[in-house]
């Protein structure tokens, strides 16, 4: 019986255990933690997103300069055939007001239990706390200095976002010493500095400010932010990401009333004040919260100027760089396309297959990285099976 090693127990690296084994071959998969999935139940924290139900086309322009890479692989496991597998496990889905994809019971917890189960029936072993190292002199794969033998090998280790979940990016150097090209990994889906006061900061870190539209670049989108020690995250400062890394940041104009026109604007501003605080006055005429005035006085300073609907209709925020990768909800970089063949195989080892973030692609959040995930999960396990065949 020929045999299979997988690094790596999260989205890839399963269904592509569940590819090998249902085939009949002998697959062990192993992690340096203490349990399979984590990164994926953190995902699952607040509502699985598993994929997105818009057009195909749509969807795959959301992989920007990876949509050539990852279009065949993709078409050859679309968000139907993830949402069919999902259902399979006794999960199935519903596409939510966004258009984003969803588990019914919004978790990721009884998914994964079901996945793992199945994979147990199949025959998987799995091999929890076990640190792949490289290889020996023989070629042989290196799991906690021990030498481990197999047919072929898939490499699924992710990025290097969240280390404390098990991916910490230290395979990078393995594999270059190797002659293999990786990109530098870098943050996506991240946050990114400001260089708040302290007054600022220890007031509001930790609120979200709701229901806000930013500019940036000619763009615009509404949205909301969160305001952390370090600077600003969320959804809206995400979509960006890519842009405003390569950027090196930039200064974002925040929009505090995107509902009201400038006429409106103005004429509520113009009403009496009366004794009210300046503070007050805005809450009442304006339904500003406390977080949306103390970031007009932090870009103000201390007093606000008399004509403030310019600064309302435009908060300026300079992002001065992203946050570590540490805490980025994935990563960019990694194994160079052109290094792998259309099966996922690297080029320079026969028998050695990559998927999921070790890949060089990045994708927004709301269902596409899940989905690239998987998808090249699924490629890579059909083409290690195929390689150990002695077919393509």
């Amino acid at each position: 019986m020929k045999t299979a090693a997988i690094i790596g127990g999260g989205p890839a690296g399963l269904i592509a255990a569940e590819i090998i084994s249902r085939a009949g071959m002998a697959v062990t998969v192993y992690d340096r933690m203490t349990s399979f999935g984590r990164k994926f139940l953190m995902a699952g924290r607040g509502g699985l997103n598993l994929t997105h139900s818009e057009p195909i086309e749509a969807f795959l322009d959301r992989y920007g300069t990876a949509k050539p890479f990852l279009t065949p692989l993709i078409q050859a496991f679309p968000p139907s055939a993830l949402r069919d597998w999902a259902h399979g496990l006794g999960q199935p889905t519903f596409v939510g007001s966004s258009g984003r994809v969803f588990p019914e019971s919004m978790k990721a917890s009884p998914l994964l239990r079901a996945w793992l189960g199945r994979l147990h029936q199949q025959g998987v072993t799995f091999r929890t706390g076990s640190h792949w190292q490289g290889w020996d002199r023989n070629d042989r794969l290196l799991i906690n200095g021990e030498p481990i033998a197999a047919d072929a090998t898939l490499l699924a280790l992710g990025g290097a976002s969240w280390p404390r979940l098990g991916s910490d990016g230290g395979w990078a150097a393995i594999l270059a010493e190797k002659g293999i090209a990786i990109s530098p990994l870098r943050p996506a889906n991240c946050g990114f500095r400001v260089a708040w006061s302290d007054i600022f900061r220890e007031r509001f870190q930790g609120q979200p400010l709701k229901n806000v539209a930013l500019t940036w670049n000619g763009r615009r989108q509404r949205g909301e932010i969160m305001i952390t020690g370090y600077g600003v995250e969320g959804g809206a400062i995400y979509g960006w990401s890519s842009a405003l890394r390569e950027a090196g940041g930039g200064v974002l104009h925040v929009d505090l009333c995107p509902d009201l026109s400038d006429g409106e604007l103005i004429r509520r501003l113009a009403e009496p004040r009366r004794r009210q605080s300046q503070s007050n006055f805005l809450r009442r005429a304006l339904n500003l919260s406390p977080l949306a005035i103390g970031l007009l006085r932090e870009a103000a300073g201390v007093e606000l100027p008399e004509r403030l609907a310019p600064l309302i209709r435009a908060v300026p925020l300079t992002l001065t760089g992203p946050a570590g990768i540490e805490r980025a909800i994935s990563t960019a970089g990694g194994i160079a396309l052109d290094a792998v063949d259309d099966t996922l195989m690297l080029k320079c080892r026969p028998g050695l297959f990559a998927a999921g973030e070790m890949l060089d692609w990045e994708a927004p959040t709301g269902g596409y990285l899940l989905q690239a995930c998987f998808a090249t999960g699924f490629a890579a396990g059909n083409g290690l099976l195929a390689h150990c065949r002695g077919s393509r």
